[in-house]
């Protein structure tokens, strides 16, 4: 109480007062000065009130409180420090769980509701910046020179089904029996840097270097995000750029749009994944020559011999329609990917050949939080969620609550 008290002095005169210029309405029309209005905020410290100038515009009616714009307390009455560790918590745990924590670590009451508005706000905040940021870049013209300062520049991308409330899966087709869907696929995308190999030649990620994007929403859109993404972090100045993924069509898709010029390489465990299928498409329940055929075929492809592999299953493709059609489709797969699975002369030249570090995202950033027993989303509440954690994870917090203006960025 008494560092609450403190505080009410401290910022007792900011939004009071004679103004040096005229508050100007956003219709044009000078704002009228209605007087002192008092507002209580609750803050780390407890609770504080304060008194700030009202403002009329004569015009439309519009009021402003400057008082409120320059402490970051416009429409709440949590101050940003606040509105900072409520966003945090609950970001990395459920509301309920984060009011708890709030309660007990830092004798802060409050309610589960609170910290779920809050931390959805903030995430929207972070989203609209981001959206911003994104525009600027995918706007600007590819630089004609510069200079090649990032050796590999990696860009990885996947989705993962994220539970949603009923209203968001009207007429979505999904793996229910019955065709309906349960959930909403949120992209989740990362780009990281690689200088060196260790002593037996095997790529070393750069320290700190993994930044994430993601959110619900079309190819279309988070091909723009991640892309704005991959620009941000020095797209233009990489000597080699590699798209990590697991061959599905639309991550092809985007890196055949937006990065043409870059190594495309499918996640070795999803390709080894697509050859245990094909072999119980093709062996049926003869476990012999499942494992057979899988270890020689997993030996051919680390070899990047994919050719091989299509050839030697097309003479072994059963006899039943169903069956057969399902493993010329996994055969398709490796003929539509095979300039994209040669491994041997991937791991020639030092690269990745996983998608292990997007994959571990989609669990962390995605899982987590968002698949936890019992949770409903809907998408602008579960891409406010992605948004604070994509933000965290990539050390750009502070970066947002530095572009706020004033003492947007102060933790009082």
């Amino acid at each position: 109480m008494a560092g609450a008290k403190v505080l009410g002095e401290l910022i007792s005169g900011i939004g009071s007062g004679r103004r040096a210029a005229p508050l100007i309405c956003s219709c044009g029309a000078k704002m009228n000065s209605k007087g002192l209005r008092e507002k209580t905020i609750l803050t780390i410290l407890g609770e504080t009130a304060f008194n700030r100038s009202m403002y009329e515009c004569p015009v439309c009616g519009r009021s402003r409180y400057p008082g409120d714009e320059e402490l970051d307390i416009v429409g709440t009455t949590r101050s940003p420090g606040l509105r900072r560790m409520m966003a945090r918590a609950g970001s990395k745990e459920t509301f309920k769980e984060g009011s708890e924590d709030l309660r007990v670590y830092a004798g802060i009451r409050v309610s589960p509701k609170d910290v779920e508005r809050v931390s959805e706000r903030i995430g929207m905040e972070i989203e609209e910046w981001l959206r911003v940021e994104r525009e600027e870049l995918v706007a600007r013209e590819e630089p004609v020179r510069q200079l090649k300062t990032i050796p590999i520049l990696y860009v990885s991308y996947d989705g993962t089904g994220v539970p949603m409330i009923p209203g968001e899966l009207k007429g979505r087709k999904g793996k229910q029996p019955d065709g309906s869907a349960k959930t909403r696929e949120a992209k989740l995308g990362c780009v990281f840097t690689q200088t060196t190999t260790d002593e037996k030649g095997r790529p070393v990620r750069d320290p700190g270097s993994t930044t994430f994007v993601g959110a619900i929403e079309p190819a279309e859109a988070f091909g723009k995000r991640i892309y704005a993404e991959a620009v941000r972090r020095g797209l233009y100045k990489a000597r080699k750029v590699v798209v990590l993924g697991d061959g599905a069509r639309w991550i092809r898709g985007l890196a055949e749009l937006h990065f043409p010029m870059a190594t495309q390489i499918v996640d070795l465990y999803h390709a080894k994944e697509h050859i245990s299928n094909l072999c119980k498409l093709l062996f049926g329940s003869n476990e012999n020559r499942i494992t057979h055929h899988r270890i020689r075929w997993w030996t051919d492809l680390e070899d990047g011999n994919v050719e091989k592999i299509a050839r030697e299953a097309k003479i072994k493709l059963p006899d039943d329609p169903e069956l057969r059609k399902k493993a010329e489709t996994e055969i398709a797969y490796f003929e539509e990917n095979k300039e994209r699975m040669r491994y041997a002369n991937f791991r020639e030249q030092g690269l990745f050949v996983g998608s292990g570090v997007v994959e571990a995202g989609c669990k962390t950033i995605v899982g987590q939080r968002l698949k936890q027993s019992g949770m409903e989303w809907s998408v602008p509440g579960a891409n406010s969620i992605l948004s604070l954690r994509c933000n965290h994870l990539s050390s750009r917090m502070e970066d947002f609550w530095e572009s706020h203006t004033g003492l947007r960025h102060r933790a009082a």
